[in-house]
This record gives C-alpha cells, sequence and structure tokens, in this order.
C-alpha cells in the first residue's frame, strides 16, 4: 500500500465460493489495495491519500465484486442444470437389446 495514504477502509463481504471470488478481483487490484480471504469472507482493504480517491476506488471495488458474484452463481447454475439434465437423460436412456435397432453389416460389391 501507499505509505503516505490518509484514508483507509476495509470492506469485507460473504460469498458462497471467497477464494474464486477473490481471484476474479486480482486483476482489477491496484497498489493501493489489498484483498485476503477469511473463509467465506474477502476482506479488501484500500488506502488512499484522498477521500475522493478512497471512494473511486471503493466504488470500483464493489461493482467488480457484484460482477464476480454473479458470473459465479450463473456458472453454479449452469453446471446444476447439466448435471441434472445428464441424470435425467442417464435414466431415461437405458436401453435394452430389444429397444437397439438391429443393424447388418454386410459387403457388397458394385456391378460397376
Amino acid at each position: 500500500m501507499v505509505d503516505d495514504a490518509k484514508r483507509t477502509a476495509t470492506v469485507r463481504t460473504e460469498h458462497a465460493d471467497a477464494a474464486t471470488v477473490a481471484a476474479a478481483l486480482g486483476p482489477d487490484e491496484t497498489d493501493s489495495m489489498r484483498t485476503r480471504v477469511d473463509g467465506d469472507v474477502v476482506a479488501c482493504t484500500v488506502a488512499r491519500p484522498t477521500t475522493g480517491g478512497l471512494q473511486s476506488t471503493l466504488d470500483d471495488h464493489l461493482v467488480n465484486l457484484r460482477v464476480a458474484d454473479r458470473v459465479i452463481e450463473r456458472a453454479r447454475s449452469h453446471i446444476a442444470a447439466d448435471a441434472d439434465s445428464a441424470d435425467a437423460l442417464d435414466s431415461a436412456d437405458t436401453l435394452d437389446s430389444t429397444d437397439e435397432p438391429q443393424t447388418t453389416d454386410t459387403d457388397t460389391q458394385s456391378d460397376t
């Protein structure tokens, strides 16, 4: 963090997958930010020399948190839906030998 920073704030938020949220925030962090994970909590401390700079950085951080959390939620719902679909297909698509189409392999030569 910047040594001459006069304004600091720490934002602590709970998430179903805090480590993934924190990793998603990493590329947008600046030198004035430090993010850590404690269980299901993401804690980000911001230190800036001005109140306006602190507010701006916190606003950006909160928007990024919301986006990361939503993307993770959507991904989980798609994974769950895919798993439910696969389970439904597994139970519905059980074929026995009488259900299978009968095919015959033959070698034929053309007359031409």
